[in-house]
């Protein structure tokens, strides 16, 4: 037939360096996940069972038409489930009103994995979160609200302050000054139940909040229709 040329050799070289960016991204995804598990307090040790962490991604039909926001990983701490998928980088911020990250455009930070701990702008406000080493052993007690009812009116999805896609029924927070990702437990005070959020964003940036969660979350703790509530905030200890 003409007009119809086939490079064998240069297909097979061209999925194998698709593959292979792949695999890397998910390695990278994973690193940024266990980071997180690593810190510690005095509380309570919270085991990741075994196994319970893994790469949930999984080469399928397409998978050489990989893009940013396909990276995905599932692990458990006790009986809840974390699910973690990088969102693409065209989706707009959680927080738009993020001016900087690390002196940076605030996707330019997350492109370059310049969020964890990195000092940030809002709204001509410099906020300087705390080292890993204090995060530890953080506790505070404050007033909670929640947040993301904004997402559910607009089409498209969200992005977490540190790459992540923003999950109003799963069970996440954003802090303004704790790394990024950290597992804490909130307690809520008045009813004393309590369940361990991940921190994967920035705010509130209300004054006299310490915390948002997410929907989900704010259902499990009770104060999902009264909107906000006095709680606990602390650093868990995950182990493998």
């Amino acid at each position: 037939m003409v007009g119809k040329v086939l490079y064998p050799a240069a297909t097979k070289t061209k999925k194998r360096h698709v593959l292979g960016s792949s695999l890397l991204a998910v390695f990278i995804l994973c690193l940024s996940v266990l980071g997180g598990l690593a810190l510690i307090s005095c509380a309570k040790t919270y085991r990741v069972g075994k196994g319970s962490v893994k790469a949930a991604y999984t080469l399928t039909k397409g998978a050489a038409k990989l893009t940013v926001g396909t990276g995905k990983v599932a692990y458990k701490i006790g009986k809840l489930t974390f699910k973690v998928v990088m969102a693409p980088l065209s989706w707009p911020l959680t927080h738009e009103e993020i001016e900087t990250i690390d002196g940076l455009p605030p996707k330019e930070a997350i492109k370059k994995g310049r969020v964890k701990n990195a000092p940030y702008v809002v709204r001509g406000k410099k906020y300087v979160p705390m080292s890993l080493e204090k995060a530890r052993t953080y506790r505070q007690t404050g007033v909670a609200s929640w947040y993301g009812r904004e997402t559910w009116r607009k089409k498209g999805g969200r992005m977490t302050a540190n790459g992540e896609v923003f999950n109003p029924d799963g069970l996440n927070a954003a802090h303004k000054y704790l790394p990024l990702p950290t597992h804490v437990r909130v307690t809520n005070l008045d009813n004393h139940r309590s369940v361990i959020v991940r921190v994967n964003d920035r705010g509130p940036f209300v004054p006299g909040r310490i915390i948002d969660v997410s929907a989900g979350a704010a259902k499990k703790l009770g104060f999902y229709k009264k909107g906000t509530a006095r709680v606990l905030v602390e650093t868990v200890k995950v182990g493998g």
